[in-house]
């Protein structure tokens, strides 16, 4: 009497069902999904929402800024820094709406003082409109802990959208159009 399995007992053995194969890539994918959301909720923990906060500084130009209570049109805030990698990847798409769109100014946080910033974005070839947070008072006021952060603030005055990390300038774009209705 052989006790031994068989060559295709073996194989049914060790191989699982097609179900079973696609129940545990289903729990991995899960798995995923919920390991993601919980990075960005992290990212997210201290970002200010409702009202915006108060957004004024002077920009590299040296032209004074301030974020209007009730702006005309939806304004794009959008926090970065020189040291951020994913920020360098995403400039053009910044330095597009900007030169598009009177209604962005952008945030450098901790990257230095401002001939620092002016450096690196001559360096860069971006002209985007900055100020330059050195202190991080800015960053802390509107809870940035994460950079790239882009907030879209609509004509009301309140924050319509958050970002963290990178956003594609098509994205922008359709947030700065949904927030105006």
């Amino acid at each position: 009497m052989n006790t031994q399995p068989s060559q295709q007992e073996k194989a049914t053995e060790a191989k699982p069902s097609k179900s079973r194969v696609w129940l545990r890539r289903g729990l991995e994918l899960l798995v995923f999904i919920v390991i993601i959301m919980g990075v960005r909720a992290w990212q997210q923990r201290d970002i200010v929402t409702g009202v915006a906060p108060v957004l004024s500084g002077e920009r590299l130009d040296g032209k004074p800024y301030v974020l209007p209570a009730r702006p005309a049109q939806p304004v794009l805030v959008h926090f970065w820094a020189t040291w951020c990698p994913i920020c360098r990847a995403e400039q053009g798409s910044i330095e597009s709406l900007a030169h598009d769109n009177p209604n962005v100014i952008t945030v450098a946080m901790q990257s230095g003082n401002s001939s620092v910033v002016q450096k690196y974005m001559s360096e860069q070839a971006v002209s985007f409109p900055v100020i330059n947070d050195a202190d991080n008072q800015i960053s802390a006021r509107w809870g940035v802990q994460a950079v790239p952060a882009s907030f879209i603030v609509d004509t009301e005055g309140n924050i319509r959208y958050v970002e963290i990390g990178y956003t594609t300038e098509i994205g922008l774009r359709i947030r700065l159009w949904l927030a105006s209705f």
